[in-house]
């Protein structure tokens, strides 16, 4: 783990900023807030090493903009989304920008430590040393398995996959379940995770 790490929150809400920091100052670990993403680059060149918390949706700059700056600048910082329920789509395409995690608002303390130490503790060799076992699953899953996965990366809510292949939206949910399964997924995160990872159709990451 990082020594001495410090969490990065930045986030135009400051209720959410309160609630975040007194949540990980209470698990003993060190906090700054910022209330927006141009404040936080502005003292990027002298940032404590830790991980980064921001929200997906906010003024003047978003979260996927500010992931996009930061790949630039810092790219070994760890970075952990935080986004509505009606934002997954662009939460997949944070983690295509670089973020290792997205949680969903309302976000529950357990999800929120867990993230963030699992963040504090990435090395960078465990991706590689992942890969082998990610396509050892993906070449378990069926062919409309895929499909649905691919539509997940892409960032398409179940409705429209649906659509796409011609079935119901509870089909979709049910492979979706599948796929969890099989990929050995805990959260819709680590699946996309996987996926980019792997290279699956739709998962590449931007530019």
């Amino acid at each position: 783990m990082i020594a001495n790490p410090i969490v990065h929150i930045v986030d135009d809400d400051e209720a959410v900023r309160r609630s975040l920091a007194f949540m990980l100052g209470s698990a003993g670990l060190a906090v700054r807030v910022y209330d927006s993403a141009t404040a936080f680059l502005d003292g990027i060149d002298t940032l404590q090493t830790g991980c980064l918390i921001t929200d997906v949706r906010m003024p003047e700059m978003s979260g996927i903009e500010l992931l996009q700056r930061i790949r630039e600048r810092l790219p070994s910082l760890p970075a952990i989304v935080i986004t509505g329920h009606g934002d997954v789509p662009l939460a997949v395409e944070a983690m295509k920008a670089g973020a290792i995690d997205f949680i969903e608002k309302p976000f529950d303390e357990e999800a929120i430590l867990n993230a963030v130490k699992a963040a504090l503790e990435q090395t960078g060799d465990e991706v590689d040393g992942d890969l082998a076992a990610v396509n050892a699953r993906l070449a378990s899953l069926s062919e409309r398995e895929r499909q649905v996965l691919e539509g997940l990366v892409a960032g398409h809510p179940n409705k429209a996959i649906a659509n796409g292949l011609g079935i119901s939206p509870r089909t979709v949910e049910v492979y979706r379940a599948n796929l969890m399964t099989k990929m050995e997924a805990n959260s819709l995160s680590e699946l996309i995770r996987m996926a980019i990872l792997a290279h699956v159709p739709g998962s590449h990451r931007a530019r």
